[in-house]
């Protein structure tokens, strides 16, 4: 019988904990690349992809098998934050991440490669077959769960097109906070900014084909639709994966938050979401976050101010100027919702103020 080559020292690093951060990976070859990491480069980044990647985070490619190999932790309790985009996700998990034991890990890359992938998880073409893309995530999910210290509980916020693998990450065991708001204030926010527009006309292919996938059929070709209504798009197909996650996972496994309510009461709804995944925390503690720095910065952007009162006057600007194309997508989800028994149900579960 021949024996196991030996691990290589990047491999028995990497088995030691988050020290080394599995940041992408590269299915073809079958590969995955290694950062070096701190607690405090943790808490500080507000992206774990390409935007981390510098010389000091010494990047290095290693073969997932001898990953997978050399890591054998049983670990695979992280919860998670899905959300629709631009609307609060990073600046809830700043605020849960400042509480004591929580890790908290904001939009790895590795999870988007794995939504990626799961367009065509099904598909002949498929570089893996359902049943390993399945075993690939939890071991993901077991490595993303890792914390520097046993009392670490890691909170991991995804990208808003992960929310596509959200109902087997959360499955019947880990909980989630699912992040949304009603398509009217979605619709402003996306057409409030550049940065948001500019992702909008990104991602409209991919979301198009998710959302045709998920209705069952292929209603709209996307160059019919202007901009507004590739954002009501957006919202209904981010909206319904969540949607479906929620109808799997058990119902004490999820808690759903509109983030106008969270702004309009925070020290509560930040009490409710930390009582909810069972952190600790006290009644000073909660206030002395929801009323400080972090309430008053971009959080994917810390140097820079950005207020809930500064957000008010950004979005009615935003209505003010896109008022007939919001109406117009407005109408869209309401003729779509004619049609779909699901979108109806999104809908209504959905409308807010």
């Amino acid at each position: 019988m021949t024996n196991a080559p030996p691990l290589s020292p990047m491999a028995q690093a990497f088995a030691k904990g988050p020290g080394w951060f599995p940041q992408q990976m590269d299915a073809a070859t079958d590969r995955v690349l290694l950062v070096r990491m701190t607690e405090e480069s943790y808490r500080e980044a507000s992206f774990l992809d390409q935007r981390m990647l510098s010389q000091q985070s010494q990047p290095q490619w290693a073969d997932w098998a001898e990953l997978e190999t050399a890591d054998q932790t049983s670990r695979s309790d992280a919860d998670f934050i899905f959300h629709i985009g631009h609307v609060g996700s990073t600046l809830i998990s700043r605020l849960l991440g400042e509480l004591d034991g929580v890790f908290a890990l904001r939009e790895p890359q590795i999870l988007r490669n794995f939504a990626d992938l799961a367009t065509d998880r099904n598909a002949p073409h498929a570089i893996w077959s359902p049943v390993q893309f399945d075993q690939r995530l939890e071991t993901v999910i077991r490595w993303l769960s890792r914390g520097f210290t046993p009392q670490d509980r890691a909170q991991i916020k995804a990208s808003s097109f992960v929310s596509e693998i959200a109902a087997p990450i959360i499955g019947d065991q880990r909980k989630a906070l699912l992040l949304s708001v009603s398509p009217k204030r979605y619709l402003a926010t996306i057409l409030a900014g550049e940065n948001s527009r500019q992702e909008l006309a990104m991602l409209a292919p991919t979301r198009l084909k998710r959302l045709h996938q998920r209705l069952g059929g292929e209603d709209w070709n996307l160059w019919e639709l202007d901009e507004p209504v590739r954002a009501a798009m957006s919202w209904l197909c981010e909206i319904l994966a969540l949607e479906d996650a929620r109808k799997i996972a058990p119902d004490d496994h999820i808690l759903w938050v509109d983030f106008d309510a969270f702004l309009a009461e925070p020290s509560e709804q930040l009490t409710d979401i930390a009582r909810f995944f069972g952190y600790p925390h006290d009644a000073d503690t909660i206030a002395g976050l929801t009323s400080g720095p972090l309430m008053t910065r971009y959080s994917k952007a810390p140097d820079h101010d950005y207020s809930p009162d500064l957000r008010e006057k950004l979005l009615a600007e935003a209505h003010g100027t896109h008022q007939d194309g919001i109406d117009k997508a407005l109408t869209w989800l309401n003729d779509t919702a004619s049609r779909y028994p699901k979108v109806a149900e999104a809908l209504a579960n959905h409308s807010g103020t």
